[in-house]
């Protein structure tokens, strides 16, 4: 029986032993709670404390008459106890027990019947003193919901251990009272198990009463005294099962330390509530633009690489006017926004007269760029040359995919950083249906520059260097 007691009570304390890890160590400076560092400060709550009450035992089995035979003998019990928390859910308690159980026919204060012994209808009381150990699980904290952001100030408590127990067990009849058993204090093999739990309230930071149910297994069928062969015919419970008993106490938790908070009282999510509040508070004091958006393209100036863009012209996320097929003209003004052409021209290629140009009506074909040292074709390029696919399959024509990179590199690697480059969009536009035919491809390596002022790219900022990474196409 003390061996299953043992396995019972180290099975009911692991579960919470691995709720032991406190988990919020954020700082906080608006909430009550002290918030400063876990690792930096120290410990941020008193996590030690006493515990003492009284309250009455109920014997619930015993050889002589008890609660589950129909009588109801109240005792009293008293109880002390060391508390320490190692998180906001769990802890340990060093407790130690005094108290009496009564059981029988009659209290022992009172007179005995005439012939109680002939009748068998004895009285018993058991005086014990208790030592144990006790597992603490703050099921509210443990169970707390995310979404509950009040302060709470009461919470369901469990406890599970074991111990070592002491007794005395009286009987009395109309001949007098006697000893029957006694177990001194405090043997191996004296073993016993109380489990239970209790429902506190905070009554301020420093202490806390408490009402507490426990079941204690004494693991000794000598417990109430009534184990004797001379009255065996007393017995109403099995002589195989040992004495238990129910002990109801109300009693007070005084919590000892600096700290103005109890870490069994800390709800570690209050702490992120106050940041969120905290943060809430600051969102009006941010203040966007401070040097204001003089151009009116909705950069601010702080990172604003074009002040002066025109009135009405799309721009990219640094402010820099759009111009999609990179010719120097932007969209604003150019005629044809996705086929490269001549500022002259308003951004339209002009007719083909030999010189490599596309002619103004292939506005389908436009040129893409490429990440750096990289030769693969970006998702947002494929309408672009989806379009061209559509271009080319349907007029006469003959074009050249030009590859071209900037100047970080080699002439060497970056001549073939650009044939790749060519190469792979051609690929791109065979495999999507265009006419093998129609296709050629060719490298220029860095010796192509859209901006040539970008010799070395140190000079230049990021986008035009990105401009100098792509591939165009030229009529045959």
């Amino acid at each position: 029986m003390k061996s299953k007691l043992t396995i019972l009570s180290l099975a009911l304390a692991c579960p919470a032993v691995m709720f032991s890890q406190e988990m919020m160590q954020t700082t906080s400076s608006t909430n009550p709670v002290e918030t400063t560092s876990l690792k930096s400060e120290g410990p941020r709550f008193n996590s030690w404390s006493i515990s003492f009450g009284g309250g009455v035992p109920l014997m619930q089995n015993a050889d002589l008459k008890s609660i589950q035979s129909g009588n109801t003998l109240v005792g009293y019990s008293a109880y002390f106890s060391i508390d320490k928390a190692l998180s906001h859910t769990f802890g340990l308690k060093l407790q130690y027990d005094r108290g009496e159980t009564r059981q029988g026919y009659f209290n022992t204060k009172d007179a005995a019947p005439a012939n109680a012994a002939a009748n068998l209808q004895v009285a018993g009381r058991t005086q014990y003193d208790a030592i144990s150990l006790l597992g603490d699980i703050n099921l509210s904290n443990l169970l707390r919901r995310v979404d509950s952001k009040a302060d709470y100030r009461w919470a369901i408590h469990g406890y599970a251990g074991v111990g070592v127990l002491a007794y005395r067990a009286y009987q009395k009849d109309e001949f007098g009272q006697r000893l029957m058993t006694e177990n001194k204090p405090f043997k191996f093999n004296s073993l016993f198990g109380q489990a239970g739990a209790g429902l506190k309230y905070k009554i301020s930071n420093r202490v806390d009463i408490e009402g507490r149910l426990m079941y204690v297994v004494t693991g000794d069928d000598a417990f109430d005294g009534g184990g004797s062969d001379q009255y065996s015919a007393v017995n109403r419970i099995s002589a195989k099962t040992s004495d238990n008993f129910f002990n109801g106490t109300l009693g007070l938790t005084v919590h000892l330390g600096k700290h103005s908070n109890s870490l069994m009282w800390h709800d570690p999510l209050q702490e992120v509530y106050s940041k969120i509040d905290e943060l809430e508070t600051k969102i009006d004091n941010i203040q966007l633009c401070k040097a204001g958006d003089a151009d009116n393209d909705g950069v601010c100036d702080d990172w604003d690489r074009q002040l002066d863009t025109p009135a009405g012209a799309r721009v990219d996320g640094s402010g820099v006017a759009l111009d999609v097929d990179l010719d120097g003209v932007i969209d604003l003004y150019d005629k044809c926004v996705t086929v490269p052409g001549p500022v002259e021209n308003n951004g339209c290629p002009v007719n083909n007269t030999g010189n490599g140009v596309v002619s103004a009506d292939e506005t389908a074909m436009s040129g893409i760029e490429f990440d750096l040292n990289s030769d693969r074709i970006l998702p947002n390029n494929t309408p672009i040359l989806n379009s061209a696919i559509s271009y080319i399959n349907s007029n006469n024509g003959s074009y050249v995919v030009v590859g071209a990179t900037d100047t970080r590199g080699t002439e060497s690697y970056n001549q073939t950083l650009s044939e790749r480059r060519a190469n792979n969009v051609k690929q791109y536009l065979i495999s999507n249906g265009a006419n093998s035919a129609k296709l050629e491809a060719k490298g220029n390596g860095k010796l192509d520059l859209k901006y040539p002022e970008c010799d070395p790219a140190s000079k230049c900022p990021e986008w035009k260097n990105k401009a100098n990474r792509r591939v165009y196409f030229q009529a045959k």
